[in-house]
Formats: C-alpha cells, sequence, structure tokens
C-alpha cells in the first residue's frame, strides 16, 4: 500500500495569499450575514419573534448568556435586542406571542408593565453613544401595524431629535391626566403628562381608554419621553396619534434620531 505523502508547506508568498484569500472569504461572509438579517427583517415579519424564540431565550436557558440579545430577562419575559437600523436603537421584544399594540394581552390584568422595562432600557442607549443624557432627549416608541414590517411587539428606545424635544418643552409642566393636542413635526399628537408609566399611568391602558377594541387601538401610536431632564421629578409625556386623526400617523417613530446626534452637541 503507498504511503502517503505530505503537502508541500506553501512558500511564504503563497501563505501570504492564503491569508489574504481567508480574510476576503471572512469579510465576505459577515457581509452576507448582515445583509441576510437586513433582508430578513422586511421579508419575514415574524424575523423578532424567531430570535427571541430561538436565539436568545433557549441561549439564556442552557448557557446563561443572551445569545443574539444584548440581554435576556426570563423572569419578566422581555428581551432587550440592539436594533441593525441606528446607531444606538434597541428594542424591548416580549418573550410571549404578543403581535403589537393590538393585541389584548397588553391590558390582562397582570400584563407586564413594558414600558417601564423600556424606559429602565435607556441606559443602553446611553452606553451606545458613551454619553448621559437628559431623559426629555431619550424616547419609546411603538408603531401601529399599518406602519411596522414585524409582527411581534416591540418598543423602539433611542434619542429624541432635539427639535421635537424643545417643542414638547411647552408641556412640561402640564397638568397630569389631561390631553392636550398639538402639532409636532407637521403631525397632530394629543400629548399627556403623566407621573408614573405603571399601572394606571401604563401608556398602553390610557390610550386604550378611549381605543376599546382591537380594531382601534390597531390605528394609534404611541411615543413616551421624559417631560424634563429628570423624569423621576418631572414625570413623562406620552404622545399619541392615529391614523384616522385629521393629520395623525400610525407612527411617531420619525420624532426619534437614530444616528443621536443630540450624543455629540457640545
Amino acid at each position: 500500500m503507498p504511503t502517503p505523502t505530505s503537502s508541500p508547506s506553501p512558500t511564504s508568498p503563497q501563505r501570504t495569499r492564503l491569508r489574504h484569500a481567508a480574510r476576503l472569504a471572512a469579510a465576505f461572509a459577515i457581509t452576507l450575514t448582515v445583509t441576510a438579517c437586513a433582508r430578513l427583517a422586511t421579508v419575514d415579519s415574524n424575523a423578532l419573534w424567531k430570535i427571541v424564540d430561538i436565539r436568545c431565550v433557549p441561549s439564556q436557558q442552557a448557557t446563561g448568556t443572551p445569545g443574539q440579545c444584548t440581554r435576556v430577562d426570563l423572569e419578566k419575559r422581555y428581551v432587550i435586542l440592539k436594533d441593525i437600523v441606528g446607531r444606538s436603537q434597541y428594542l424591548l421584544i416580549p418573550t410571549d406571542r404578543i403581535t403589537g399594540i393590538e393585541s389584548p394581552l397588553i391590558l390582562a390584568p397582570h400584563a407586564q408593565d413594558y414600558w417601564v422595562d423600556a424606559w429602565g432600557s435607556r441606559h443602553d442607549v446611553e452606553q451606545s453613544v458613551k454619553r448621559t443624557l437628559p431623559d426629555n432627549l431619550l424616547g419609546l416608541e411603538i408603531n401601529s401595524p399599518y406602519r411596522r414590517s414585524q409582527n411581534q411587539l416591540h418598543i423602539h428606545i433611542d434619542c429624541m431629535r432635539r427639535d421635537v424635544s424643545l417643542a414638547l418643552g411647552r408641556h412640561a409642566k402640564d397638568a397630569p391626566g389631561q390631553w392636550h393636542w398639538d402639532t409636532i413635526d407637521g403631525r397632530r399628537y394629543r400629548i399627556m403628562r403623566v407621573t408614573s408609566l405603571s399601572q394606571a399611568g401604563n401608556p398602553f391602558r390610557i390610550v386604550a381608554r378611549d381605543n376599546q377594541d382591537a380594531e382601534a387601538m390597531a390605528t394609534q401610536t404611541i411615543l413616551v419621553t421624559g417631560a424634563g431632564p429628570s423624569a423621576d421629578t418631572d414625570g413623562w409625556l406620552i404622545l399619541n396619534s392615529g391614523i384616522d386623526v385629521d393629520d395623525g400617523s400610525g407612527s411617531a417613530e420619525g420624532l426619534m434620531d437614530h444616528a443621536c446626534r443630540v450624543a455629540d452637541a457640545p
């Protein structure tokens, strides 16, 4: 039986070419992965749910690490995921199958206060931009199903546009619990200052008071931001609009700044 012969060792120029080829292949693989993720989000309305249910939660349960997510809270039943869009945008996503703002599950008696959890996760935004920001320059937002690509509830967590924050300053001292209509960035919103985001102050419950079925809730968008630099003392502003409102909107995401330019200001 012939004795196998070893392949000759590559010369130094060959090794250089091989290393270069390997780097190119790795870079190409990374590009394909990122592109595939972006494409997945646009063509698969269940992409976020699959990330949570197949990658993040099982990883946390098996290894104690969050997998593709930034954080997994099994007790409170949500994950925090860095969005592929933007410098500092994060998403809070329930670990339960909840389609979105229109789901009756968000109004169940013992439903999780996702807005409280999302607000507590604003520090992930600050870590991304390596700067502490006043609460009125940070925001949370959820879109109507008519203005979203994903059918798993997700709350956007990111920076606010500075011009929007300045415009909202006129509501910083509004009496809590009362709606005031205003035009912000060319769209009509009703705005309420609250002193808590939990229980009766839960934005889902507040908006649902006069949108009492899934069909009505499905037309709504909600944005939450600090009423002033410290929400603990100044409270929060809830912005609400709907696609059935004259000059209204099913999305308030445009009031946020996924480039977080406020973090670069002196």
